[in-house]
């Protein structure tokens, strides 16, 4: 149930909706429900949102924000992102808390994915 005043959904824009949906649910095992043909929604994946047919993409380069997935296994998880065709735009790095990597999903939008776990 939504809470007041809490962050509850996020969308992003896409230029191939498709790819992006196949992308996800290949990584991610996520599911989608299309709302006509330019618009498509996850639920249930730590926080519900969509996509949106659009050629602009988000990534921390043009100031967009980024949202972080977490991995128990991070390099499983960057080969599961790589074979889906995903772009890694910053390999592995250790951070204070753990250990990173960010990628550009098929419509060019930066995500990263994070672990407390040490490396292989």
């Amino acid at each position: 149930m939504p809470a007041h005043e809490k962050i509850n959904y996020v969308e992003f824009p896409a230029r191939d909706l498709a790819a992006t949906k196949a992308f996800f649910e290949t990584v991610f095992g996520w599911s989608f429900t299309d709302f006509g043909p330019d618009y498509t929604a996850f639920a249930n994946e730590g926080l519900d949102g969509g996509f949106f047919k659009a050629e602009l993409c988000s990534t921390t380069e043009n100031g967009g924000a980024l949202l972080v997935f977490y991995s128990e296994q991070l390099e499983e998880t960057l080969s599961k992102v790589e074979a889906a065709g995903g772009q890694i735009s910053k390999s592995i790095f250790s951070f204070p808390g753990g250990r990173r990597f960010q990628f550009l999903e098929p419509s060019g939008n930066e995500f990263a994915v994070w672990s407390d776990h040490p490396g292989q």
